[in-house]
């Protein structure tokens, strides 16, 4: 059996997305998945040899995991033993399609086979959602109150995590051309790898490959956006030396002004033996330590790095070796202001000759090695 997954932060959308895939694939069943603020899952099967079929289940814990769990999970493997060659999965709001297919692989093997993993969006809402401040919950996309995901969170991990974009914009309000351009462009810079669909029937199958897709993923991780002719552009730079905290912390807010997505990895003086994973998604931006710096091929920060162009190669350390790459995609951003900042957060000679231990941590990076 081979699946296509389908995951989007708005309803309305992930229903029409559903139903253009169905109308692509007629011998298909198609299962979508709601979660109430009760804890109760609705599921609605829809078959071509058969009618529309209806359960809904209470669950204990009514969150997006248990309902993956509890719910997604057991339905697929249904389906799978009553001989389905094709279904369609229509996740919840807010579940992502990374959680929804880990969980299959991890319960159903190889007899369940992925072909496509699609986020389904309307183009001229995306920037919108990028910038929106509220959480999931608060914005109404979720039931469940401890959400603290932003609505941009959720979109730049589906996108990232996703081998398709389908573009599906409901009929409630009508579209303006100008920001649906505006919106393809977006998604074009900040999806590189994804296929872009504007029809559900030219969405390519077999294009899902999981390793691929966790690895575009892995905090830190730079990949360069093709150049796609539109306002949006992607600036990437390189440091080489490590950088002054206290420079980098005031420098941080200009750096991020403007930008949708700014990621990558650091390498901070008051924490030099740790990899510093940098995420900002419109107005939330905020540092993570993945550990030590990888030192072999073997090691996964390291092998997902070294195979894109946005990878720092240094010819003394070597792949993997120790330094800043910063990407960032926005409107019109300035690369050569954003190159001055980077290289004034920069320790000179004789910081370096001074060592680290006097620097103050304003990030709280308190491992040092």
């Amino acid at each position: 059996m081979i699946l296509t997954v389908l995951s989007s932060l708005d309803s309305l959308c992930r229903q029409q997305a559903c139903e253009a895939l169905a109308a692509a694939h007629p011998s298909a069943a198609v299962v979508v998945h709601d979660l109430l603020e009760n804890g109760t899952v609705v599921r609605r099967v829809f078959s071509h040899d058969g009618p529309v079929q209806r359960h809904e289940t209470v669950l204990e814990h009514g969150c997006l995991s248990c309902t993956v769990r509890l719910d997604v999970v057991p339905t697929v493997r249904q389906l799978m033993a009553r001989g389905e060659e094709h279904v369609i999965v229509g996740l919840p709001s807010g579940v992502p399609a990374s959680t929804t297919i880990a969980a299959l692989r991890q319960e159903l093997g190889r007899d369940c086979r992925v072909s496509s993993a699609v986020h389904a969006c309307a183009p001229d809402c995306v920037e919108d959602h990028i910038w929106d401040r509220h959480t999931l919950f608060e914005s109404g996309f979720t039931p469940v109150p401890d959400d603290e995901r932003t609505s941009g969170e959720f979109v730049m991990g589906e996108l990232s995590f996703c081998d398709t974009i389908l573009a599906a914009e409901p009929d409630l309000l009508p579209v303006d051309p100008d920001g649906r351009a505006r919106g393809l462009q977006l998604l074009r810079e900040l999806a590189p790898h994804a296929d872009l669909a504007e029809d559900a029937a030219r969405i390519r199958p077999g294009r899902h490959d999981y390793a691929a897709a966790v690895g575009r993923t892995v905090p830190g991780t730079v990949r360069t956006a093709r150049t796609s002719g539109g306002p949006f552009t992607t600036v990437t730079h390189r440091i080489r030396r490590p950088l002054h905290p206290e420079r980098f912390r005031h420098a941080l807010a200009t750096l991020a002004a403007g930008c949708c997505w700014l990621r990558g990895h650091l390498w901070i003086a008051t924490a030099p033996g740790c990899r510093i994973a940098i995420h900002g998604i419109g107005p939330r931006i905020w540092l993570e330590n993945t550990g030590p710096w990888p030192t072999s091929r073997a090691e996964p920060h390291l092998a997902q790095e070294a195979a894109h162009p946005g990878a720092l190669q240094d010819p003394h350390t070597g792949p993997g070796g120790r330094g800043t790459v910063l990407a960032a995609t926005g409107d019109s951003l300035d690369g050569d202001r954003i190159a001055e900042l980077l290289a004034s957060c920069e320790l000179t000679e004789s910081e370096m000759d001074a060592g680290f231990e006097a620097l103050d941590d304003p990030f709280g990076l308190t491992q040092r090695n």
